[in-house]
């Protein structure tokens, strides 16, 4: 009997340590924080791109890491991070997001964004809104200031009214490119929705996509951009991820959380998972795009079917990179 429980001490014992290694190696090699951000999918031919408008692509995206890694040093969370990130691309009129959205058929623009924090899976999105500076700040604030996910049309611009989001005339948004694209409606020269994914140093995930739609879209069009599980989606025991690309496709088949869903209920890792939904699953079904996520354990994918997409990440350990181009 004495022998037989010294063995099951020893055995505990055995485990304990193993467990307490574990864990150990596990807080030593994750990053202390990441940021995966992206600025649309689409046709991207360097031909079609002149040198003096690459570098303006890649210095804002370069802004908005930098942006979010000092909110990080500074002990913001994920939610905050992704945020203050995504407000520096919907600032620039490169990107089909805030400033720089794309005209509907009828000649207004129509802007959508949503927001999820991996450690509540709470959420909030606002869609078809005209008079937003910064849709995704109403997404956060529909997320934490009421009890609802979604808001639309002039009932979101009246909830982010009354909650102090800033709001700006239709003139804001109305840039020349954008303009001239409704004029030629070259779908395949659509791109620049902006997404960003966090880990923050306390191990939280959080994900937020914000777009300006279609070019020439009709009757109130909306894609996956703001709905949660196609276009967004975190959680915190499998990853963060934004999406981009021709949103029906993104809405049938629920990429975001498909994504999350194969590495919970099949063990595949974060590249596995999102190699299969867009290089396989979605690209099979005939839908083009991309995602940008990042799991629990600070593995990055930057996923997608299409010519190129904009996108870059950063990493506490001093990995980084801004990419636009396919064989980059």
């Amino acid at each position: 009997m004495k022998n037989t429980l010294s063995i099951l001490f020893m055995f505990v014992a055995v485990l304990l340590s193993a467990c307490s290694r574990d864990v150990h190696e596990t807080e030593r090699t994750r990053p202390e924080y990441v940021i995966v951000i992206h600025g649309g999918a689409g046709v991207m031919d360097r031909s079609r791109i002149t040198q003096e408008r690459e570098e303006l692509y890649r210095s804002k995206l370069n802004e908005a890491l930098e942006t979010g890694e000092e909110a990080l040093k500074n002990g913001d969370n994920a939610i905050s991070v992704v945020t203050k990130v995504i407000n520096v691309l919907e600032d620039s009129p490169l990107f089909n997001a805030g400033k720089g959205a794309v005209f509907t058929h009828d000649g207004y623009n129509e802007l959508d964004a949503s927001i999820m924090d991996g450690k509540t899976l709470n959420a909030g999105s606002v869609a078809g809104v005209r008079d937003i500076r910064n849709p995704i700040n109403a997404a956060k604030l529909v997320m934490t200031n009421s009890e609802h996910v979604m808001l639309s049309g002039p009932g979101a611009s009246r909830f982010a009214r009354e909650n102090g989001i800033e709001l700006v005339d239709s003139s804001y948004f109305f840039t020349v490119e954008r303009w001239r694209a409704l004029q030629r409606t070259i779908n395949d020269e659509e791109t620049g929705t902006v997404g960003c994914v966090v880990l923050d140093k306390d191990g939280n995930l959080a994900a937020g996509t914000s777009t300006g739609g279609m070019t020439n879209k009709k009757y109130g069009r909306i894609g996956d951009s703001p709905i949660i599980g196609a276009g967004t989606y975190a959680n915190n025991a499998t990853c963060a991820v934004s999406a981009t690309g021709h949103g029906e496709y993104f809405i049938r088949y629920t990429v975001a959380h498909d994504i999350s869903t194969l590495m919970e209920y099949r063990g595949m890792s974060l590249s596995e998972a999102a190699d299969f939904v867009i290089l396989q699953k979605l690209k099979e079904a005939g839908g083009s795009g991309g995602i940008i996520a990042v799991d629990k354990m600070g593995n990055i994918s930057m996923s997608f079917n299409s010519q190129g997409m904009f996108r870059g990440f950063l990493k506490s350990t001093g990995e980084r990179g801004v990419y636009i181009f396919r064989e980059e």
